[in-house]
C-alpha cells in the first residue's frame, strides 16, 4: 500500500478518536485541530513510525498527547493565556432535542472542565475509549497504578461536582 493510502487509512480508523481525546485535553477546538494536524504531518512525514507497532490507536493516542504536552510547554511562559486556557469552556457533547440530556451533557462537560488535565485525559480514555489501564498507562507514558490513582480521583471530583445536580434530580 502506498504511503499516502496507508496515511489515509489511518487518518480514517482514528482521527475522530483522536479529535475527542486532544478536544478533552486543551478544551479548545481550534488548539485541537491544529494538534490533530501536527500528528498526521508527523506520520506523513515519517511512515515508518507505525511500523512495527501492535495497536495504532494506542500508539496514536500517545503521539497526540505527546503533542499536547508539547503545546502546554510552549506556553508556559505566557501565564497570563495559561490562565484564559485551563478556564476555557468547550462543549464536549453534541446539543440533544431532549432538555433533560442537554442539561445533562452540560453539567457532565462542565464536571469534566473542572478536572486537572492529568485526570481529565485518564478519564476520557477510560469512559470513551473504554480503554484497560494498563493501555492508558502505555498511551499516556505513565505507570498503570497512576492511571488508575488519577481516574479514581477524577471520577471523585467529578461525582462531588455532580452531586448538586444529582440531588435535584433525585429530589424532582
Amino acid at each position: 500500500m502506498s504511503p499516502g493510502l496507508e496515511l489515509e487509512r489511518v487518518y480514517d480508523a482514528h482521527a475522530s478518536a483522536l479529535f475527542a481525546f486532544l478536544l478533552n485535553l486543551t478544551r479548545s477546538e481550534a488548539d485541537t485541530r491544529d494538534l490533530l494536524q501536527e500528528v498526521f504531518i508527523r506520520l506523513a512525514r515519517r511512515p515508518e513510525l507505525l511500523e512495527g507497532v501492535e495497536n495504532e490507536r494506542h500508539f496514536l493516542l500517545r503521539l497526540a498527547h505527546n503533542v499536547a504536552v508539547d503545546l502546554v510547554r510552549r506556553r508556559a511562559t505566557r501565564e497570563r493565556r495559561q490562565e484564559r486556557y485551563a478556564t476555557d469552556q468547550v462543549e464536549l457533547f453534541a446539543p440533544a432535542a431532549d432538555p433533560d440530556r442537554e442539561i445533562f451533557g452540560r453539567e457532565l462537560n462542565r464536571a469534566l472542565g473542572e478536572l486537572p488535565a492529568e485526570q481529565r485525559a485518564v478519564v476520557h480514555l477510560k469512559l470513551w475509549e473504554g480503554m484497560t489501564f494498563e493501555a492508558i498507562a502505555d498511551a499516556l507514558e505513565i505507570p498503570a497504578n497512576t492511571a488508575a490513582s488519577r481516574y479514581r480521583y477524577g471520577l471523585d471530583k467529578m461525582r462531588e461536582c455532580l452531586r448538586p445536580f444529582y440531588d435535584e434530580i433525585k429530589h424532582a
